[in-house]
């Protein structure tokens, strides 16, 4: 489920999550929000794989652990420079 596979395909990763959040963070966003947004594409054409609130908090914290993403003193997730 993290790493596409021959069964898995990409957008059903949390690789592929991943990159659909990094792309709804031009500003920072709480995670509320973020979920919000993702909400509005998950299981359509634009992002065709179903996942839910658990698979966008893995993916964060994936994001996180590789230093992509941080979360400032406000508590909102920003990409890193």
């Amino acid at each position: 489920m993290i790493l596409p596979s021959k069964h898995i395909r990409f957008s059903e990763s949390l690789f592929g999550l991943g990159g659909i959040l990094i792309g709804f963070l031009s500003s920072p966003k709480t995670i509320d929000e973020l979920w919000n947004k993702y909400s509005k594409v998950n299981n359509t054409k634009k992002f065709p794989a179903y996942h839910d609130f658990d698979n966008v908090v893995l993916a964060l914290d994936y994001l996180f652990v590789v230093g992509v993403i941080d979360i400032n003193e406000k508590g909102k997730i920003t990409l890193c420079n």
